[in-house]
Parts: structure tokens; C-alpha cells; sequence
């Protein structure tokens, strides 16, 4: 399987930026920061401005926080670009401006997970680990389990990764991105493309006749309209966008203001929205206004 997918990476793979030779550690750092739970093609842009911008990590720790969560625009989760400055900063006072490639110092970085740390090790440093995210799951679960998607991510996912992984380093690590790739691109959740599959003819799923077994479910999120998502988005948007420090009161009407025009049902949701923005750290009170950190 596993050479099957590295010659296909070979000339499928996607031209992302952070994929081209001269990227530097910092800069795959980054987009893996941006990459969750993003798509890739909204990630793009944001993330060449980012670099141009902040090219080191000193680059960016030197700026203050806002200028990280204002950059951000609407990527989603802005607090992933707090946690990047941090680690920004942390990179440069203490690993003398060298994003770390030991997964154990990379653990140590504000806002960088299992996950994010393994995939930094092989992705930057060439380091053998497995490194499995929601497609290489999808991607397991179809082709050597023979089920019709993943279940919820437990410790045996790695494992799986583990056992199929080559054995020679460079190889190691373009398999783990091989497989990523084959999620994202052919082997999709609702309309798998198994005509283009490099690995169809070893897939159980498809021997066996596509069959409906699909674990359970998780819990789907509640919808992002109307939600305290959506609140906490409109007053982010509000002061990125602003040149001075805001009036609390704009930012409630903000958030108050429904797609239509019209105002939010929960009349407690905008102060619950800003209230949890404080909180998070994404937004500074100072001398009774608003701005970000």
C-alpha cells in the first residue's frame, strides 16, 4: 500500500505553499495552525500574507497580540492566533528563534497538541511518526478495516498509522502525507472517487461491496446561525476592523444584529459573547472600552 500511495503523491499531490522545499519549520508551523478545521483553499491566502508579514517567529512575537488576531481575519477560531503568538514568543526567547523539531518541545508550545507536534516532527524535520488527522482516519477505516467511515479518534488510530508506515525515514514521512492527501482529494466522506484511487484494488471496503457499516455518529454542532459562534464573530470582525479602542455598547449591537436585520432572539447572547471574548483573552477592556490585545 505504502508505495502505491507514495508514487501517486509523487504526481497528484496538491501545489500547497507550504509543501515547496524552501519552507521553512516556522512556516509549516504555521499552516498547520491554520489548517485545523479550516480548509486548505481558505488557509492559502492568510497564509502567504502571514508569512510575508511575519517571515520568523520573532517577527511575530515583536508585534502584540491583536496584530496576530487582526491578521487572522476570519479563518475561525481566532483563538488559534493568540496561541500562535505565544508560541511565537516562546519560540524566541527559548529556542533561540528555531521552531524545536523534539515532539517533547514541541508539546511544550502554547496552543501545539498531539497532533500538531507529530505533524511538525515529520513534515519539517523529516522525524518517523505517524501523523493521522481526519482524512488519513477516513482513509484507514475504508481501506484496511473495510468500514464505510472512521469512528471517534481513539489511541488505536496511531497504531494503525504505526504498522503502516515504511520503514526508510524520508519515505515514512511522505506516506504520512500521502495519505492525508488521498482523504482530502479522492477518498471524501460523502463521494469517494474510488475510479481515481491508487490503492482501490487493496481497499476492503470496496472488496466488500461497499457496505453500510459506518460507525456511530458523533453529535453534529449546533448550527453556526444564530449561535454564540456567530455573536462572538461579529464583534471580532467589529474590532479588527476598527482604528481605535470601541464603545462596549457598539460591540453588543453588533453582535445583537441578526442576518436579516433584525435582532438576536437570546437577548442575553451578546453580553455572553463578549463576556467569553474577554475571558478567552481575544479582547482587552481599557478605560471602559474595547479593543484587541
Amino acid at each position: 500500500m505504502s508505495g502505491a500511495l507514495i508514487d501517486w503523491f509523487g504526481h497528484a499531490a496538491r501545489d500547497l505553499p507550504w509543501r515547496a522545499p524552501e519552507t521553512s519549520a516556522w512556516g509549516i508551523l504555521v499552516s498547520e495552525f491554520m489548517s485545523q478545521q479550516t480548509q486548505v483553499e481558505r488557509v492559502i491566502p492568510h497564509w502567504l500574507e502571514w508569512m510575508e508579514r511575519w517571515p520568523t517567529p520573532s517577527a511575530l512575537a515583536a508585534d502584540e497580540p491583536g496584530e496576530a488576531v487582526r491578521a487572522w481575519k476570519r479563518l475561525g477560531y481566532p483563538r488559534r492566533a493568540l496561541w500562535l503568538h505565544r508560541a511565537a514568543v516562546e519560540i524566541a526567547e527559548r529556542h533561540g528563534d528555531e521552531v524545536p523539531a523534539d515532539v517533547d518541545a514541541l508539546l511544550a508550545l502554547t496552543g501545539i497538541g498531539p497532533y500538531t507536534a507529530r505533524a511538525v516532527a515529520v513534515f519539517a524535520f523529516g522525524d518517523t511518526h505517524p501523523v493521522v488527522d481526519t482524512n488519513t482516519r477516513r482513509v484507514i477505516a475504508r481501506a484496511v478495516h473495510g468500514k464505510a467511515a472512521a469512528g471517534m479518534p481513539a489511541a488505536r488510530d496511531l497504531d494503525d498509522m504505526t504498522a503502516l508506515l515504511p520503514g526508510e525515514r524520508e519515505a515514512a514521512a511522505v506516506f504520512n502525507a500521502a495519505a492525508m492527501e488521498l482523504g482530502a482529494t479522492v477518498c471524501t466522506a460523502r463521494a469517494p472517487k474510488c475510479g481515481d484511487c491508487p490503492i482501490a484494488e487493496l481497499c476492503e471496503w470496496r472488496g466488500a461491496g461497499y457496505p453500510e457499516n459506518a460507525p456511530a455518529k458523533r453529535p453534529k454542532q449546533a448550527s453556526f446561525e444564530g449561535s454564540d459562534r456567530q455573536a462572538r464573530g461579529k464583534i471580532m470582525h467589529l474590532l479588527r476592523a476598527a482604528t481605535a479602542a470601541v464603545d462596549p455598547v457598539a460591540a453588543l449591537e453588533a453582535a445583537a444584529e441578526g442576518s436579516s436585520g433584525g435582532t438576536t432572539r437570546d437577548a442575553t447572547q451578546p453580553q455572553r459573547a463578549l463576556d467569553s471574548l474577554i475571558a478567552d483573552g481575544l479582547v482587552v477592556e481599557f478605560e471602559g472600552r474595547l479593543r484587541l490585545p
